[in-house]
């Protein structure tokens, strides 16, 4: 009922030449936005809470990293989970890595997807495969930082993270010991760096309380002299 009277609206609007409010020109779509978001929530959380592993029928691997990672990667997930089950990519290098025949790797540039219509293709092409697992490279590389959590977000699939050391862990409750750990690193809470990050965290307001008086001294001198030579 509601579609049927906002189109009426529109009917209306192109008919007469009514501007009507910009803020109610799209309710349909930013419904249907707000649908699609609230139910990529929730997929995610279902992964999230559940430790269970879907049969592994294909897997995506975002390269958000320095590109011998994944190189030494496929040969550990091919030995894991088979030859047979197909490794795809998403990069934004010009060149094929290592270790992925290209008969058998669909390989996805982010650099054919610029801008909004372009983000919203591939998710459709990547959603329609349906893939089981989506491996993403948290390597602490400012390399496809916001396409590999849009496409964790997006994407109907079991999650795993590779670290540095070409390591990975399942993106679940199961795993909330890895996930502390490389919060803490990346955020320099961990290590031989903790004690100068908390150091420098204790430190601020009594640096800011101290650059703060130093300045109110500074003018007020000011201000004094001032007033002795008027």
């Amino acid at each position: 009922m509601f579609a049927d009277s906002y189109r009426a609206a529109t009917v209306r609007e192109r008919s007469t030449g009514t501007d009507f409010p910009r803020s109610v020109k799209h309710p349909v779509s930013w419904a249907r936005a707000s649908v699609y978001f609230s139910r990529a929530i929730v997929e995610l959380v279902r992964y999230f809470l559940s430790r269970r592993l879907p049969e592994a029928e294909s897997i995506l691997l975002v390269e958000s990293g320095s590109r011998g990672l994944l190189e030494q990667l496929a040969p550990k997930l091919r030995e894991t989970w088979g030859e047979g089950v197909p490794i795809d990519l998403v990069t934004c290098y010009a060149r094929m890595p290592q270790g992925f025949p290209e008969e058998r790797t669909r390989v996805y540039r982010v650099s054919g997807y610029r801008g909004r219509e372009g983000r919203r293709k591939l998710y459709r092409e990547l959603a329609r495969i349906r893939y089981s697992y989506v491996g993403i490279v948290c390597s602490g590389e400012p390399i496809m930082t916001k396409w590999k959590w849009a496409l964790a977000l997006r994407l109907r699939a079991k999650i795993f993270v590779i670290n540095e050391n070409c390591d990975y862990f399942w993106l679940d409750r199961g795993h909330l010991g890895p996930m502390r750990e490389l919060v803490l690193f990346r955020s320099g809470l961990a290590g031989a760096g903790a004690v100068r990050t908390l150091a420098r965290i204790f430190s601020l307001p009594f640096t800011l309380a101290y650059l703060l008086l130093y300045a109110t001294v500074v003018h007020a001198r000011r201000a004094l002299i001032a007033g002795r030579r008027d």
